[in-house]
């Protein structure tokens, strides 16, 4: 029984993870209705995992549940992009200034995730675009989890899903936002480095509300 038991639950971590990393980070699953069985096939799984999986995803707020017509993904509203990023704020500069005062800035880490992002190639398509969006992901996430606050860290890492799939959409639509990303993170990283947490906020600040105002544009 515990062999099944965990069976059941690898099944269902599986598919969760597949459907947050591959499925609702594409923009062109916005408004859609999900297919359990193409998606058990997609993964490798029977349905009764992806079930599972999908009402982890509606408790997230990420998926709905419509009576008679299955898993819907609902477009990300403007309101939620402002306060979305109103969140961010708070938790990023709440973590910038303890890893300040407890001297553990994860410099290395960040800057080599900031290396990555900016050596991508600015033309390569919805891959590309998508990485860039990862390693974005991933710089702020860094910065969080060096707060060492678990409940934090993990709240914030399920933030950043409904983010992915707009902001894949504002790097086709924006030019040269990505030189821009990269130099206000490098920006935020130096003001985490120098231990100005009064500069690191203002640079987070200023990240966040370029950010908003682009994704509220496209």
């Amino acid at each position: 029984m515990r062999k099944s038991s965990g069976t059941a639950a690898s099944g269902r971590e599986k598919a969760y993870a597949y459907l947050r990393e591959n499925i609702l980070t594409d923009p062109e699953m916005q408004g859609r209705f999900l297919n359990e069985q193409e998606l058990a096939a997609e993964i490798g799984v029977s349905r009764t995992p992806v079930r599972e999986a999908l009402l982890l995803l509606v408790s997230d707020g990420l998926v709905e549940l419509i009576p008679q017509r299955g898993a819907y993904v609902p477009p990300v509203t403007g309101r939620e992009i402002s306060e979305l990023m109103e969140l961010r704020g708070v938790l990023e500069s709440h973590a910038a200034r303890l890893v300040i005062e407890h001297r553990s800035v994860p410099a290395d880490q960040m800057q080599d995730t900031l290396d990555q992002q900016s050596k991508l190639p600015a033309n390569e398509g919805a891959d590309a675009a998508q990485e860039f969006i990862r390693l974005d992901t991933l710089f702020h996430q860094q910065l969080i989890d060096a707060a060492g606050n678990e409940l934090i860290s993990r709240t914030y890492s399920k933030l950043h899903v409904r983010q992915i799939v707009v902001g894949v959409s504002a790097l086709f639509r924006t030019g040269g936002r990505r030189e821009q990303v990269c130099s206000e993170h490098q920006d935020i990283l130096d003001a985490l480095v120098s231990g100005d947490a009064a500069k690191a906020q203002e640079a987070i600040d200023h990240h966040l509300a370029v950010t908003r105002d682009i994704l509220l544009r496209t």
